[in-house]
């Protein structure tokens, strides 16, 4: 299999983590959606980072999807989210509330980065930054019963995705996301950057 995207996007490092988690051997290849347009859109005409190849040649996207397909080519025990009941209920939540938080983040990134200044548009922008720091004081709260990771003893599913959030958020809008609001999030984010897995993934 082959992870085409740049690991500065939360959605690729979600994916390219879980992939180590469970021990699924991937090539990946850091391919701009901006730098690289033509190239990307040679593997995928949409140009939507991540995109997976899987070894048929069939080519998946969007994070969630993908890691829903991963869950499937490995062996049960290797799998990241709950299965069933109460635990899968709330790992879908708390990965819905990560998920959140990267999509307002990389919205305010665009803005400051790809809007022009004179084109920006001040409430929007306020509105959405407000949604990002909802999702993450949702997250916050959730750490308080962290025992060490967000379900128990072992990392899942939705500690990579809440991980993969919280750095990319600190890494591009630390100005609108202030870790001093999330004690939580930053001590539980220097355990999970501190595993292999994570380090020998880096955003930057």
């Amino acid at each position: 299999m082959v992870l085409i995207g740049m690991l500065d996007s939360p959605y690729v490092r979600r994916c390219a983590v879980s992939m180590k988690v469970m021990g699924i051997p991937f090539e990946h290849r850091s391919v701009s959606v901006f730098r690289h347009f033509d190239q990307f859109r040679a593997i995928n005409p949409v140009v939507k980072a991540p995109s997976l190849v899987c070894d048929d040649g069939t080519v998946l996207m969007d994070s969630t999807l993908i890691v829903d397909y991963l869950e499937h080519v490995v062996a049960p025990q290797k799998r990241l989210m709950p299965a069933d009941g109460r635990e899968r209920q709330e790992a879908l939540r708390l990965v819905g509330l990560a998920m959140a938080a990267c999509e307002k983040c990389v919205q305010m990134v665009y803005e400051k980065e790809q809007r022009p200044a004179d084109k920006r548009h001040g409430p929007w922008f306020d509105r959405v930054a407000g949604q990002a720091n909802a999702a993450f004081a949702e997250l916050e709260k959730a750490l308080s019963a962290a025992r060490p990771w967000l379900q128990g003893d072992t990392l899942n599913a939705a500690d990579i995705a809440v991980a993969c959030a919280w750095r990319f958020g600190q890494y591009y809008d630390s100005a609108e996301v202030p870790a001093a609001s999330y004690p939580g999030l930053v001590a539980y984010s220097k355990r999970a950057e501190a595993l292999p897995e994570f380090a020998s993934t880096p955003l930057d």
